[in-house]
């Protein structure tokens, strides 16, 4: 889910040079009858912000079927599952891009999503492919870390335990886990790594949290400001600043206790009157050619595996995984919260 630059993407092939707005591939694509249709897609906000690959999408979705995407956003990941199972309202979209794999059963459980049939997701890792309705399917993954300044003076931690020592008072920046899934995710990690035992896991590490915020963008750009020197990111964002400040200060650290993974999920509401262009439009969004969009927008893994990485990502590791769920996701997320303000 980190995203930070808009990046226009060309891609060399196999047989020549090839791109999202190839108009041989468009046409060859083509769909005549969604000629002026308008997909209504629902998202987080940075998704759909000026360095985020919504604007590419849609161009090159349009000029290959004809048919036109509007992105709204609701905020970060939380909210966008709020947004979708707010029971006073009906959702006025077609298609939701951004809930994750901690929030995928209860996204199911609301029976708001049809099945898809997806040619593309023959190309899509396996191990990403959590719903077998395919009501849900997945577009990027990446895997949880802490990233440190490594010109700020501090010792980078090693550990979950290590970030509630003295040394870190106030020096870490997370986010909130009633709102943004990054926050969800660490609440997963601190429940995977201590069980019965996180509650007083987050109130020992309460005195080093200097911020916790609604949103990733709002946590990192704060990082990035020198605001502090430890925040709550993904392994992959060493890449982004490789990419474009070509520097290795910022450190995604490894931890002993293991890394989360994030995996990111599209899918089509059963409210939709355009069903069939709907999916079309996920199927487009696996393609490997839309894929290879979202190293550099989102900073993510794709999920098609015949999606091109770019150099970038030659200094991302892999860390060892850990298995992390959300024991109660509708208590847990504001138990962690009213630990933090009430210590």
């Amino acid at each position: 889910m980190m995203r930070t630059r808009q990046f226009i993407a060309i891609f060399l092939f196999v047989g020549g040079l090839f791109s999202l707005n190839n108009p041989v591939w468009a046409q060859a694509n083509a769909q005549p009858n969604a000629a002026g249709a308008e997909l209504v897609i629902w998202t987080y906000d940075s998704f759909m912000s000026e360095w985020g690959p919504a604007g590419q999408i849609a161009e090159a979705f349009q000029k290959a079927y004809g048919a036109k995407l509007r992105f709204v956003s609701k905020g970060d990941g939380g909210a966008l599952l709020s947004a979708l199972l707010d029971g006073s309202r009906k959702p006025n979209a077609d298609i939701i891009i951004g809930l994750d794999n901690r929030q995928l059963e209860k996204a199911l459980q609301s029976g708001l999503f049809v099945p898809l049939s997806l040619k593309n997701l023959a190309e899509v890792q396996k191990n990403l492919l959590l719903d077998p309705t395919n009501r849900l399917v997945p577009y990027d993954f990446g895997q949880f870390a802490f990233m440190w300044d490594s010109q700020s003076g501090i010792e980078p931690p090693s550990s979950l335990e290590d970030l509630t020592k003295p040394i870190y008072h106030k020096k870490i920046i997370i986010m909130d886990p009633r709102t943004s899934t990054p926050g969800l995710g660490f609440l997963a990690w601190t429940e995977a790594a201590y069980k019965e035992g996180w509650e007083n896991y987050w109130k020992r590490l309460s005195p080093s949290i200097l911020a916790m915020t609604p949103s990733w963008d709002t946590g990192y750009g704060l990082f990035t400001k020198g605001e502090a020197p430890l925040v709550l990111s993904y392994s992959t964002s060493p890449a982004y600043h490789k990419a474009y400040e070509n520097t290795e200060r910022y450190k995604a650290l490894q931890f002993t206790e293991g890394h989360p993974m994030q995996i990111e999920f599209a899918g089509v509401l059963s409210s939709s009157a355009h069903r069939e262009l709907a999916q079309t439009f996920v199927d487009f969004l696996l393609s490997a050619e839309c894929q290879a969009l979202l190293p550099e927008t989102q900073w993510m893994f794709p999920s098609n595996t015949k999606a091109k990485l770019p150099a970038s990502f030659s200094i991302v590791s892999i860390y060892p995984a850990l298995d992390a769920d959300i024991d109660d996701i509708v208590r847990d997320p504001s138990e962690a919260v009213n630990i933090l303000i009430s210590h």
